[in-house]
């Protein structure tokens, strides 16, 4: 199981519903727990495969909801009109891409790697993002330490 250092305060399941409505968006029931969980903060298992291709990765911080410099809603504001519809940026990589959650079908509760260096001009169009997981809990399960010193 994943630790998460750093994670904001703990979150009520109303503050999670009003984040859905001032936002219009509805988060998938493992997001959800995993928010009430955690909240955002630093995996200390940070290491992800985007794929064999892409190779790897490095999850810098999961986004959390209220006063904080990883603003949820902040982060979704910035990529409002950068990322195909019905994703939302869960985390981010040191190199400015995004870990996206889908929000809506057919990609509901699936986890995408968003490569900003391959921004298509139409954000529906998917051609930079990379599935990782079906859901938060699988990508979590995926995230490991780096043994090579």
């Amino acid at each position: 199981m994943v630790k998460i250092e750093g994670s904001h305060k703990k979150l009520t399941i109303e503050e999670i519903k009003q984040f859905e409505i001032d936002n219009g968006v509805k988060l998938t029931e493992k997001y959800t727990e995993f928010l009430l969980k955690w909240n955002g903060g630093y995996p200390k298992e940070s290491i992800f495969t985007i794929s064999d291709k892409m190779g790897k990765s490095v999850l810098n911080v999961f986004n959390g909801i209220g006063e904080m410099y990883d603003n949820l809603e902040k982060v979704i504001d910035i990529y409002e009109y950068r990322l195909a519809k019905g994703f939302i940026p869960i985390a981010d990589d040191p190199a400015g891409n995004v870990i996206c959650l889908g929000t809506e079908e057919p990609f509901y509760d699936k986890i995408y790697f968003w490569d900003h260096e391959q921004e298509p001009e139409d954000p529906d169009d998917m051609s930079n993002m990379y599935f990782l997981a079906n859901d938060i809990d699988e990508f979590l399960d995926n995230l490991y330490e780096d043994t090579e010193e």
